[in-house]
């Protein structure tokens, strides 16, 4: 099993790590010097769905149409289009996110992260098959070109195994700790294409 990447299109879609984990040094420089974007929000404000929903779409810029409600998570992430993005891969740091180990909507909110994340960097639909091919002729149109998204939460003082069965308490998500890191990806019976598991 390769390590995880946040500048290939590939999961695992979430990371565990300690917040100055030297592989998150090297990742995100590399994502920057290929112009990609580094994005940080704070686990302290999303300890509760309702707030989790609002500092995503106040630091993302979502839509004012976005429903705030799991599902509209997963679509305005995997389309996210906000200032400065321009199709460029992102990755979505949460800092201080040893707060969100108690909250009972964590394997929900790992999953959601998950599908987003497959769902923008594969550009597959629920069959497996290309996405955004408008017209029908096997040829994407443009309008949904993939994007690199990944999640990574940062942990001042929590060992990322200490996650690992609320993680994987989300709908088809599995997580492997490997490096002292915890990843989650997507059982790929269920969500395929994902070149992960080719290489695994």
């Amino acid at each position: 099993m390769n390590g995880p990447t946040l500048t290939g299109r590939r999961s695992p879609w979430v990371v565990f790590t300690a917040a100055d984990d030297p592989w998150l040094r090297t990742e995100t420089a590399a994502l920057e010097d290929a112009g990609g974007l580094v994005l940080r929000l704070n686990g302290k404000d999303l300890l509760e769905p309702a707030l989790l929903f609002q500092t995503f779409a106040r630091e993302l810029n979502f839509p004012s149409y976005f429903g705030r409600n799991w599902d509209a998570l997963v679509d305005c992430l995997q389309d996210w289009h906000g200032p400065g993005h321009g199709m460029r891969d992102v990755v979505v740091l949460i800092e201080d996110a040893d707060a969100l180990l108690g909250a009972e909507f964590l394997g929900l909110f790992v999953s959601v992260l998950c599908q987003a994340a497959w769902i923008a960097n594969l550009r597959l639909d629920g069959d497996g098959d290309g996405d955004g091919d408008g017209d029908g002729d096997g040829v994407r149109d443009g309008s949904r070109l993939p994007f690199g998204l990944h999640f990574v939460l940062l942990l001042n003082h929590t060992s990322p195994a200490a996650f690992a069965q609320a993680a994987e308490a989300g709908m088809d998500v599995v997580v492997a700790l490997s490096d002292g890191r915890l990843t989650a990806s997507l059982l790929d019976a269920e969500w395929p294409g994902d070149p992960f598991w080719n290489s695994a």
